[in-house]
């Protein structure tokens, strides 16, 4: 029965916060993202009300597994933008742009906290500044797929973003398990070129294939149906055994063989979107399945921000930093290669700012840097410190940049004039 309450008192908060925010016309993942840190543990959840929030973090984990399935069909729904007819024509841009601009962040980040470093080196070791770098790579799918939705974002800017979110996971990976190998040698002082080289190779390969079979499998399955809606269950069914999948992990030898799920369900989506002659049906159908999943997954991300972070001075310095300086290189890194590559002029202006959201996977990455014992500990919370910030501005900022680049268009007057003529209409009949 919690875990039933605590589902529908999380969805029905988002919900409401987004009326509440309506006047002051932000994204819907903000007001969600905030409607989850009001009933999280630092805030409604404090006073330990059953039904009126999350008491504890311990709480908010149990639904842990509702936001991996969130993160499948967010990555399904990316990976459907790799249609090869697309590609043709952005496909080198959005390859140049993806590795460079992930690339100058990292540069970035690791450069400002070398300074913090020199001047403050019992504060910030190697280890960290190194990790906290390759951390820097990661954006969020989720929130820039949530900001294209709600406003049918559609244009030169959009067409390129998403792609280039999902080539970003990708590179994230590689500079990840690079400089967190660099990192691991700092502190044991033994080096280890299969964690550094060999298994973030694998990981790539094995997700690309795993998500390729699954994306063959769903396409042959799919056509014993006739119906629609036989063909949407099986969609969804297979999204959530994909995820399921993707958590399997074993070694062999020395080499460590794992998957991102991410990868996974954006190869899905690849492979299914291009030999599936039914998918732009089947994609637009899944979409709307999965709204209230994606807006529970906010509600609950909300909650999973750490407040407590605020407390330490130190945590807060390092982390202005690094989010000052990860958006700096996030933007310049966009602004030099989709210059160098020929890209009109709104999309080298604002393709950086689109960019800025951060989530999910440099959670996953923190994570993993708690193998560092205690140096994990502020690398961990300077990651939340970041993703607060980053999630709860990262949205209207995208938002505001694709208004700019014109990809965001006003609603015309007479679709205003329609719905405040039918709002009347309601109105008359319910006071009849």
């Amino acid at each position: 029965m919690n875990i039933l309450l605590s589902v529908s008192i999380a969805l029905l908060a988002g919900l409401l916060m987004t009326r509440a925010f309506k006047p002051f016309k932000l994204p819907a993942v903000t007001a969600y993202l905030i409607a989850g840190v009001l009933i999280g543990p630092y805030c409604l959840g404090a006073l330990h009300i059953d039904g009126l929030g999350f008491g504890s973090m311990e709480e908010v984990e149990t639904l842990g597994v509702l936001s991996q399935v969130a993160l499948g069909f967010i990555a399904f729904s990316i990976g459907s933008e790799f249609r090869l007819d697309d590609l043709k024509k952005i496909g080198k841009q959005a390859f140049v742009i993806g590795i460079f601009q992930a690339l100058v962040a990292t540069l970035f980040v690791d450069l400002a906290l070398l300074v913090v470093h020199i001047v403050m080196p019992d504060k910030l070791s190697m280890p960290q500044l190194l990790t906290l770098g390759a951390i820097a790579t990661a954006t969020a799918p989720a929130a820039t797929l949530m900001v294209v939705r709600q406003y049918k974002a559609n244009g030169p800017l959009t067409k390129l973003l998403l792609p280039i979110v999902a080539l970003d996971d990708a590179v994230g990976l590689i500079v990840f398990a690079v400089s967190f190998g660099i990192a691991k040698t700092l502190v044991s002082g033994s080096v280890d070129i299969v964690s550094i080289i060999v298994n973030p190779i694998v990981e790539i390969v094995c997700s690309l294939v795993l998500g390729a079979i699954m994306g063959w499998l769903l396409t042959q399955l799919e056509k014993l149906f006739n119906s629609n809606t036989n063909r949407l269950n099986m969609t969804i069914a297979f999204v959530v055994m994909t995820v399921a999948l993707s958590t399997l992990k074993f070694e062999i030898g020395p080499v460590h063989v794992g998957f991102s799920s991410l990868l996974v369900c954006m190869m899905l989506g690849t492979v299914f979107c291009n030999i599936c002659p039914l998918s732009e049906d089947m994609m637009e159908r899944s979409d709307k399945w999965t709204s209230p999943l994606l807006a529970l997954f906010f509600v609950v991300s909300g909650a999973e921000l750490e407040l407590s972070v605020f407390t330490d001075i130190a945590i807060v310095g390092i982390g202005v930093v690094y989010i000052l300086f990860r958006s700096l290189g996030k933007y310049f890194g966009a602004f030099a290669s989709a210059k160098a590559t020929k890209c009109a002029p709104q999309i080298c202006k604002y393709l950086g700012i689109t960019l800025l959201p951060q989530a999910g996977v440099a959670l996953g990455m923190c994570t993993t840097a708690m193998q560092l014992g205690e140096q994990g500990n502020l690398i961990r919370n300077i990651t939340l410190f970041a993703v607060l910030i980053y999630e709860l501005f990262g949205p209207m900022m995208t938002k505001m940049a694709l208004t700019a680049a014109g990809d965001i268009q006003p609603m015309p007057e007479h679709v205003k004039n329609r719905r405040h003529l039918k709002l009347q209409e309601v109105k008359k009949n319910s006071e009849k």
